[in-house]
């Protein structure tokens, strides 16, 4: 067994803690649900999540720290996928957007863009393209 394989990769902890911040958000407003479970598992492939991993997070996913992204890029593409899950059964509640400003400024960004961005995100998403998503947060008023 190699060290790296004891402690994981960088970007493996930063998945960790990204998915984690994912499932907290998905059980904000109560039990998974089968919508939210789905997208769950999706994401947990999508940020190569093994199984047990997947069952410790959804036992606690406080105990796995956010770690940033460098990029800008990085950090919107991590808010994206966290509005798919909070979209995915189509209402947005107050405890998610706290859960949603708590995350973007956890990776990096200041109380001030988290908060322009989460406003205007919600503004806009319905569940379109990443690159969609992101032309229009950026688009002028």
């Amino acid at each position: 067994m190699s060290f790296s394989d004891l402690f994981g990769t960088g970007e493996h902890l930063r998945n960790l803690g990204h998915f984690a911040a994912i499932v907290n958000l998905a059980a904000a407003d109560g039990p998974i649900n089968a919508k939210e479970e789905a997208q769950l598992k999706r994401f947990a492939t999508k940020l190569d999540i093994a199984e047990d991993e997947y069952m410790k997070v959804l036992q606690n996913p406080n105990a796995f720290p956010i770690h940033p992204n460098n990029s800008v890029e990085g950090r919107l593409e991590r808010l994206y996928d966290l509005f798919r899950i909070i979209y995915s059964d189509h209402d947005i509640e107050e405890q998610e957007v706290g859960l949603l400003k708590k995350y973007a400024i956890g990776i990096g960004f200041s109380q001030k863009v988290a908060e322009d961005i989460i406003k205007r995100s919600m503004e806009i998403f319905s569940g379109m393209s990443f690159d969609d998503y992101r032309y229009l947060l950026n688009r002028e008023k």
